[in-house]
């Protein structure tokens, strides 16, 4: 069985920080992510990231309205609301956060120190071969498809 989803949207809310019974940190938030059809729509997909350092990157750099890449997989969780009724909802535990903007291009995060393209591990290559990818010949025939 294969359960693996990538998501490119934007934030709705800050990150919301928290701490779980055993203390370990943990961090939600939700991604609008525009859906491609005739009638122009939006889902919002909860978000879910466990790993300690990708924790704390979000955290610490997102905010609402950035463009970001989440990869993850889809999990449906079970729960009882406080007033006895049971819930369940469906959630992206994510792998991978990645910020898909400049700082520049996002409003809400000109006061911040983002490295472009971050995604947690890996900055974007400043070398000349990233720059000008015009400039690459390509023929149809080294295409795979």
């Amino acid at each position: 069985m294969i359960n693996r989803i990538i998501l490119v949207g934007r934030l709705t809310r800050d990150p919301e920080l928290r701490k779980t019974n055993t203390g370990s940190s943990v961090v939600t938030f939700t991604v609008a992510v525009d859906n491609l059809s005739k009638e122009k729509s939006t889902s919002f997909i909860p978000c879910v990231v466990f790993n300690e350092q990708r924790v704390e990157t979000v955290s610490k750099f997102a905010r609402k309205g950035l463009l970001v890449g989440v990869e993850g997989r889809l999990v449906q969780r079970s729960f009882v609301r406080q007033d006895g009724s049971k819930g369940s909802v469906l959630e992206v535990i994510c792998d991978s956060v990645q910020f898909l903007e400049k700082r520049e291009q996002n409003v809400a995060n000109e006061e911040m120190d983002i490295p472009p393209f971050d995604d947690m591990n890996q900055v974007a290559p400043d070398s000349a071969e990233s720059k000008n990818l015009d400039s690459i010949e390509i023929t149809d025939d080294d295409l795979p498809f």
